[in-house]
């Protein structure tokens, strides 16, 4: 299950909120001032077994009433092109404003999954004043509050049953799916071509050149996989404005097409927050990962520069730093053919099972030298240690007491694991059921 949910409205409605309530975190910035939302913000949400991508489009407001309109319009028609489902946020305690209004006048005319959210309703009596936004036109009114939780179940139930399932027709599925993720300008583009050896997509040092493409089929060298740029996820459309946002939205929908993502750095600039969060993006999508630092040409080395980088990076990654990271130059053709050997490693890795069996007699041996922590005086038994039939791996340890294990124990389980067993560049879940 995946798809792209993106929250739309205008300024101080509760975006931000209503984002970091889906995604359980606090990463989006909360104020008053309308336009605190500069940069984009995107994270998984979690509900009943199935995970989704929620954007929040808050940003690139500047604090002026004559130019809000027209910088709304232009995140309502990004909303309308990329995601699968919009929510129209509104605020339920205020009247229907010009820019409400302007909203959804666009919204009627799409042909998208639209559902009109009513936030700051936090109490009862509040819930008869949000008929007065039955007049926009939109259909049924989700009255939640985004900052107590109240009335979301309801809202990600209807979710769900408006995202699509996503399959890739026509595809060989026994190979490969391997996308090229990064920041605009890092050399995505640039990588493809050279791996073709054909001019396939324009190269030049603008960010947000890249315009359409799906699927390459590779079969070169002994190789065979699919590439995808993380373009053509999107609808030919010219847009001249928000390239960082069109950036994040391909990017979204490669990770959620692929199997392993070659998630692009510029050595130059060194691990940007941006480049985290697309880590921890596929990081949460269970997808393969392998970290290339393109430019490498254009940095002055000494015999401890390499070593140096990699520690940065992975401290920068952590805990998740089972990660394969690969100096490399597209310009000048180094190290590019073991990115890909890499990519295929890492696709095995993901795919790689072990026989119960083995499992048990390996880690219980290991979880008796090291046992849970006793909790208030309770002991936590662990009997019994299964794989999951997940397409990432994923272990089940059933025992006595599951609510009692906090995550540096599973932490310690998940690095067992894997310094017995080679998963590097796989995300690992680790679960403790009841027995």
């Amino acid at each position: 299950m995946s798809g792209i949910v993106a929250i739309i409205g205008r300024p101080n409605v509760g975006k931000s909120t209503l984002f970091n309530r889906l995604t359980e975190t606090r990463e989006a910035i909360v104020d008053d001032t309308p336009g605190t939302t500069r940069d984009r913000h995107y994270g998984t949400c979690e509900w009943q077994g199935r995970t989704f991508t929620v954007v929040d489009t808050g940003g690139y407001i500047h604090n002026s009433d004559d130019v809000f309109e027209k910088e709304i319009r232009k995140q309502i028609h990004i909303a309308i092109n990329e995601a699968d489902v919009i929510l129209f946020l509104v605020d339920g305690t205020s009247d229907i404003t010009d820019l409400d209004d302007a909203v959804a006048e666009l919204l009627r005319k799409s042909n998208k999954n639209v559902l009109l959210v009513a936030n700051k309703i936090d109490s009862y009596d509040k819930i008869y004043d949000i008929h007065i936004f039955h007049k926009l036109g939109l259909g049924e009114i989700f009255a939640i509050s985004a900052m107590t939780g109240s009335g979301t179940g309801e809202l990600l139930d209807r979710i769900l049953e408006l995202l699509p399932e996503r399959k890739a027709e026509n595809l060989d599925e026994t190979l490969p799916k391997i996308a090229i993720v990064g920041r605009p300008n890092v050399g995505k583009s640039s990588l493809l071509n050279l791996l073709m050896g054909e001019e396939r997509h324009i190269v030049t040092p603008i960010a947000g050149t890249t315009r359409d493409s799906i699927y390459t089929k590779y079969n070169k060298f002994g190789m065979d996989f699919y590439l995808i740029d993380t373009a053509g996820i999107r609808k030919k459309q010219k847009f001249k404005d928000h390239v960082e946002f069109y950036s994040i939205m391909r990017t979204i929908r490669a990770i959620e097409y692929s199997d392993v993502c070659l998630l692009l750095l510029d050595a130059s600039e060194g691990i940007q927050a941006q480049d985290v969060n697309i880590f921890s993006l596929i990081q949460r999508n269970h997808k393969g990962i392998v970290l290339v630092v393109n430019k490498w040409d254009l940095i002055e080395k000494t015999t401890k520069t390499s070593k140096e980088f990699e520690e940065y990076i992975r401290k920068k990654i952590e805990p998740f730093s089972d990660v394969p990271i690969i100096f490399a130059s597209v310009k000048e053709k180094q190290r590019v053919y073991k990115v890909l050997e890499k990519a295929i490693e890492v696709f095995e890795n993901r795919k790689r099972r072990i026989p119960t069996h083995e499992l048990n007699e390996f880690l219980l041996q290991q979880i008796e030298k090291t046992p849970p922590p006793a909790y208030k005086g309770k002991y936590i038994k662990i009997k019994y240690v299964t794989q999951l039939p997940t397409p990432y791996p994923s272990f089940a340890l059933y025992c006595n007491l599951p609510q009692y294990i906090k995550q540096p124990y599973k932490r310690f389980i998940e690095n067992t694991i894997r310094k017995q067993y080679t998963f590097e560049g796989t995300p690992m879940e680790i679960y403790f059921r009841k027995k």
